[in-house]
């Protein structure tokens, strides 16, 4: 056996202190969700040691904060900050808040306001290192300096691209940011998607598409794009006006277009993807698609491989989630019926049409996933935590958001084991982890 001198040892024992007093102190890493639907927008959080059941009230509040302005955008988490966007005080802006307690750092101006009763932005900023991104209603793009708000460079998709909607409701997309660039979409046949240089605004391609049908309309959607390796080619895929879209990494060389999953009033569920292939749902009674990416020579095609009626499963608005083989989400126009349907398939395995809604949710419901059980966010303000499985229906709790004056759309964000609500100008935050809701009882 070895021994110490008692010197050593008290050393030793002295050493060992003072690490784990250091270990106490030491601050948690900051959770990071840094753009809408998280670090691989998929809406799946990688959460574990969560509430499995909700009290009666809900899980314990751990703060509020207010002064975010009006709109429907979700919120960005990253080094220890909070941004989200917000009409107030006379202009469209970037809200940077602490983690802690919500206090506003800074704001920045984004564009004008949009004055409509269900007005204000739509998308979610983007942070990539110390840059942060966002997109207004109006089209404007901004880059702005983390830290402390700072514009580092501007575009607008209207007027440096031509860029337009395919409807009323304005520009609703959040950047995407890959490697040296940003992503977004004008939506207009010579400019469908830009490539920027993130660090400077400047032009790296467009990408010119050509009619893909005669559903839809002409137009950005109000979905955001998303990266696809399937067929062997890294791309990126959009779901716009006209349906689907698929373009190059590379050079925004056209690859597939999918005009059959397009309706021509608001098309704008984000695509799921996964390996080979893409799934897609649209609401205005058009259905859901599931696509297999296959090589074709230089490019990639895509093969439907089926196509769900709007009977059984359109997502209106408040996207999907994949789990293991199974989508979950809302189903119904302007509708959140809980439904589960196996990927490969389409198979219903449960709940959709007539399911019963027993928790007092209605309207449309925003849905993320983390620790295996579902959050769905009802347009009127219910919040519901769903079992995400696919041998049964089962809900583990619900609550309803304070203070709800609008429809309540903002999609929820679970990080570092708390739920972030955004409500127009109020952020609500929860605690999830079950010791933290034991020791509030």
């Amino acid at each position: 056996m070895l021994q110490l001198s008692p010197r050593p040892a008290a050393a030793l024992a002295l050493i060992l202190a003072m690490s784990a007093a250091l270990a106490v102190a030491a601050p948690a890493a900051s959770p990071e969700w840094p753009q809408w639907r998280g670090p691989n927008r998929d809406d799946v959080a990688q959460e574990s040691g969560l509430l499995t059941k909700w009290p009666e009230a809900g899980p314990p509040l751990a703060w509020k904060a207010g002064g975010l302005g009006g709109g429907f955008s979700s919120v960005a988490i990253s080094g220890g900050r909070i941004y989200t966007l917000g009409d107030r005080e006379g202009s469209q802006q970037v809200v940077a808040m602490g983690l802690a307690d919500g206090k506003i750092a800074w704001t920045a101006k984004l564009g004008p306001v949009w004055e409509d009763e269900y007005g204000g932005p739509r998308g979610t900023p983007t942070v990539e290192g110390d840059r942060v991104y966002a997109l207004g209603t109006e089209g404007d793009l901004v880059c702005l300096q983390a830290a402390t708000g700072k514009e580092v460079w501007r575009k607008n998709l209207a007027r440096d691209f031509g860029g337009r909607v395919m409807s009323m409701w304005k520009w609703a997309e959040s950047p995407l940011v890959d490697g040296d660039r940003l992503i977004v979409t004008p939506g207009v046949p010579a400019a469908m998607l830009v490539a920027l240089d993130k660090k400077t605004g400047k032009e790296i391609w467009r990408a010119a598409t050509p009619s893909l049908g005669d559903q839809g309309a002409d137009g950005a959607g109000y979905a955001s794009v998303v990266i696809s390796n399937g067929g062997g080619v890294k791309q990126y895929v959009q779901l716009t006006g006209r349906g689907l879209v698929s373009v190059r990494a590379q050079d925004g060389k056209f690859l597939w277009g999918y005009n059959k999953i397009a309706n021509d009033v608001a098309n704008i569920p984000t695509p799921v993807v996964r390996g080979d292939h893409v799934f897609a749902s649209t609401g205005y009674q058009t259905g859901s698609a599931l696509l297999k990416l296959s090589k074709a020579g230089d490019g990639v095609q895509a093969q439907e491989v089926y196509f769900l009626p709007s009977k059984t499963l359109q997502n209106h608005h408040g996207g999907l989630v994949l789990i293991g083989d199974y989508i979950y989400g809302g189903h119904g126009h302007n509708r959140g019926y809980p439904i589960c349907v196996e990927m490969a398939t389409g198979k219903v395995m449960w709940g959709g049409e007539g399911v019963e809604i027993s928790h007092g949710g209605s309207g449309s419901a925003a849905v993320t996933a983390a620790d295996g059980h579902l959050y769905f966010r009802y347009q009127n303000g219910r919040m519901v935590l769903i079992e995400a499985k696919p041998q049964g229906y089962q809900v583990k709790g619900a609550f309803s958001i304070p203070n709800v004056s609008h429809p309540s759309w903002s999609h929820p964000v679970v990080a570092g084991g708390r739920l972030y609500l955004r409500e127009q100008d109020n952020l609500y935050v929860y605690s999830l982890k079950s010791d933290v809701a034991a020791a509030s009882k």
